[in-house]
């Protein structure tokens, strides 16, 4: 039997029997959306927890602390590491395999005045020569500082929108252009005591750089300076102060407040996070606060998936239970067929093409459906995965994309169902071919 042949009369045998036809390709319809939404929401929920994680900085970098819960010599707590944060940590930390660039940190607070407005920032205070390698956004205005030129400041894309007037009744806010307003640059009025016969410390900002904005909390909310440009305005600032507090101000700054570690690939951050830890200090990093995250979307991502293949399952027995009883209707034209000299093989194969047309039929208008239907998640659904993630702190429903269908899902779904189809067909098409030819002509039908 030619293939044109064997497609003709398998068509025309699934077209005679409308119905049936119809409502088993409903059932691999339900089972293909089940399979590609079930599985496009994990996909989902697994895009937006790593976005959402990377807003908040880069997954290849860790940061090595001062501060935290660190025990010293005598055995008892203390905020700070009593070892000194400084050139020799950062040599070593270098030495570990796999990392890239270690840059130090002094982590300060700016207190900028505009007018009557003011608001403070937090500052990064290093070395110029560092800032190449810190994967900084594009400029959007001014430059760099660099080694030669180190007194522009720079500011994240939004770290000026929070000015407010503290002496209005309502706090007043304004955004300020500083291409237009004039802003003074100085640091934390209330930290230390100042000398009352000295005049605040603050200095005109004249070279600055913008950020473009990156949707990352720390390139587009944080203020970086040169950390030699930096000592020489602490340095007046402390001039200012009583006697008493300039020595707690400068050994405040004395040291590194922080590290940031650049590791050569996300795979290898974990194995960097515990060379340092073995150091003694302690480290944070958001391939770390990511990892049960992920780890949580994946096992969701499988719940989800074998939800949706218990419904292919069911339209697999539906196949096989639909070419069955066709089977049973047909077969005296099984005998025919045989009579007429058609080969074994082609009668199975007539059985299979139709199996597997139903379920690529019951496919393509399954994974048509699910392309709706995931609009209608994205589009809807965002009060009921609300309301399911509530205890989730990092899982931010605004701007989500809920169900993600990649374009490898619907050729996988369209290729499954074909294969469901064939499977399930393929008892029904075996036991086709061992029909006698001469009972089958004894049959009614």
């Amino acid at each position: 039997m030619k293939i044109s042949d064997l497609i003709k009369i398998g068509l025309r045998n699934l077209n005679r029997r409308k119905a049936r036809t119809l409502l088993t390709v409903m059932g691999v319809v339900i089972g293909t959306i089940s399979i590609v939404v079930m599985i496009s929401i994990g996909i989902g929920m697994k895009k937006n927890y790593t976005q959402q994680v990377m807003e908040l900085g880069s997954l290849t970098t860790i940061t090595v602390n001062s501060s935290g819960g660190y025990v010293d010599d005598k055995g008892n707590y203390t905020s700070f590491k009593t070892e000194p944060m400084n050139d020799e940590l950062v040599s070593k930390i270098m030495a570990i395999p796999h990392v890239k660039v270690v840059v130090p940190l002094i982590t300060t607070s700016a207190y900028l005045t505009s007018g009557k407005y003011e608001t403070n920032i937090q500052m990064y205070v290093i070395d110029s020569s560092y800032m190449p390698t810190m994967e900084f956004p594009g400029v959007s205005m001014g430059n760099l500082p660099t080694p030669e030129n180190n007194k522009a400041i720079v500011f994240g894309s939004d770290a000026l929108m929070n000015f407010y007037n503290p002496y209005s009744r309502n706090y007043d806010s304004k955004q300020i252009d500083i291409t237009k307003d004039k802003i003074n640059f100085g640091f934390n009025p209330w930290q230390y005591q100042m000398d009352p016969k000295k005049k605040a410390f603050s200095i005109k900002v004249d070279q600055y750089a913008i950020l473009e904005k990156a949707n990352n909390y720390e390139f587009d909310y944080f203020g970086y300076m040169d950390i030699n440009y930096f000592r020489h305005l602490y340095q007046k600032y402390v001039s200012t102060l009583k006697a008493e507090e300039r020595k707690k101000a400068l050994s405040a700054v004395a040291n590194y407040s922080n590290l940031k570690v650049t590791v050569d690939n996300f795979k290898n951050v974990e194995e960097v996070q515990e060379a340092i830890d073995a150091l003694g200090y302690q480290t944070d990093s958001l391939a770390k606060l990511m990892a049960p995250m992920l780890s949580t979307a994946n096992m969701l991502q499988m719940v989800l998936g074998a939800i949706g293949a218990v419904s292919m399952l069911v339209s697999a027995i539906n196949i096989a239970n639909t070419m069955i009883m066709s089977i049973y209707e047909r077969t005296k034209e099984i005998g025919i067929m045989k009579v007429l000299g058609c080969l074994v093989r082609d009668v199975k194969k007539l059985f299979l093409f139709e199996a597997g047309m139903i379920g690529l039929i019951g496919g393509v208008v399954g994974i048509t459906l699910s392309y709706i239907a995931s609009w209608a998640i994205n589009k809807f659904g965002g009060p009921l995965f609300q309301a399911l993630m509530s205890t989730n702190y990092m899982y931010n429903p605004e701007n989500s994309k809920f169900s993600d269908i990649p374009l490898w899902l619907p050729l996988v779904a369209a290729g499954l169902s074909m294969l469901v189809g064939i499977l399930s067909g393929y008892y029904p098409a075996r036991r086709a071919t061992k029909i006698s030819a001469i009972e089958a002509m004894k049959t009614d039908g």
